[in-house]
């Protein structure tokens, strides 16, 4: 069974390695940070009230950081793919939020087809300027639909 929750600063330390295992376990990604940087990253995300935790039985399985509209972060742990812990995540976020902004790089061609199921539209491409990495990036938007 999977729960959502909001993270605690003692959560920093699992939701660093989810971050470190994605660039560790992509090929297209180059690590730019070390490990040390991608966990103060993770305590500055959680310190600001952004992240959204996927626990299951006893280990945090992915998150999600999200600041009003913008979902900076969504990563699942490797093990826990597949098994709808991303949906949930963005599910929470979106009956938060009536909009959201979100970049993916364009590498990333799972998460490309991931929020294109979940209602994202693409709005924009870049070639790599906007991010650190300096990969080429797509900027993804969502609107809650009408009722």
């Amino acid at each position: 069974m999977i729960r959502l929750r909001a993270a605690r600063p003692v959560d920093a330390g699992a939701v660093g390695m989810i971050l470190s295992e994605f660039v560790d376990t992509t090929p297209w990604m180059p690590r730019i940070h070390s490990r040390a940087q991608d966990l103060a990253h993770a305590a500055d995300m959680i310190d600001l009230g952004w992240v959204t935790l996927a626990v299951g039985v006893d280990e945090v399985l992915g998150f999600a950081a999200r600041d009003a509209a913008q979902l900076h972060a969504l990563y699942v742990a490797r093990a826990a793919r597949g098994q709808g812990v991303g949906s949930d995540l963005l599910r929470q976020a979106q009956a938060a939020a009536p909009a959201l902004t979100l970049w993916t790089f364009q590498a990333n061609t799972g998460a490309q087809r991931f929020y294109l199921r979940h209602g994202f539209r693409e709005a924009l491409r870049t070639q790599g300027e906007a991010n650190d990495e300096g990969l080429p990036d797509i900027r993804y938007d969502w609107q809650q639909e009408a009722r």
